[in-house]
């Protein structure tokens, strides 16, 4: 009996590292530290709180970065989706729908977007989130009080090739 639930503990071990290298699980905090999120902001930001859990649609890991002096923020998400959860695509179609105003992004995993602060899209002024679907996995990066939407765009961009380089 004890050598069949070894055998049986091995496979499922075997299975999980399968399916860990498929798509391991990412820790955005450990992507973008606390020391390139200032750089990012070019602020001071307070000490973060990441989250990394398994949830019953995937596997999700988040961290925002808060400045110490004004408003400006650093938001990253990602939801690596588990097998019959929501698809990321469908995730990406629900948020750029309903009459919202984004711009799409070439050259970001297989779709990617941003909407920003214009009244039609519900955020307030000098907000930016980027969206990127990449595989099963949903990213998501927002940057808020910056005032030139480009320069926080493209700031957007590099973090997310930097996540996108970890899938």
């Amino acid at each position: 009996m004890r050598a069949s639930l070894a055998g049986a503990s091995l496979i499922v071990s075997l299975l999980s590292i399968s399916l860990l290298a498929a798509e391991k699980p990412l820790d955005v905090s450990a992507i973008v530290p606390k020391t390139e999120a200032e750089k990012i902001l070019g602020e001071p930001v307070r000490n973060p709180t990441p989250l990394n859990v398994n949830g019953k649609d995937g596997y999700y890991s988040k961290c925002n970065y808060y400045s110490t002096k004004s408003v400006r923020s650093l938001l990253l998400r990602v939801r690596q989706a588990s097998e019959g959860s929501v698809d990321p695509q469908i995730e990406f179609n629900q948020v750029t729908g309903n009459g919202v105003k984004f711009q799409t992004i070439d050259g970001l995993g297989e779709r990617a977007a941003m909407l920003n602060g214009v009244p039609e899209n519900g955020l307030p002024p000098n907000v930016i989130m980027l969206y990127v679907v990449k595989g099963k996995s949903f990213v998501t990066i927002g940057v808020s009080g910056m005032a030139d939407e480009e320069a926080a765009l493209t700031k957007a961009k590099q973090v997310a090739e930097k996540v996108l380089a970890q899938l």
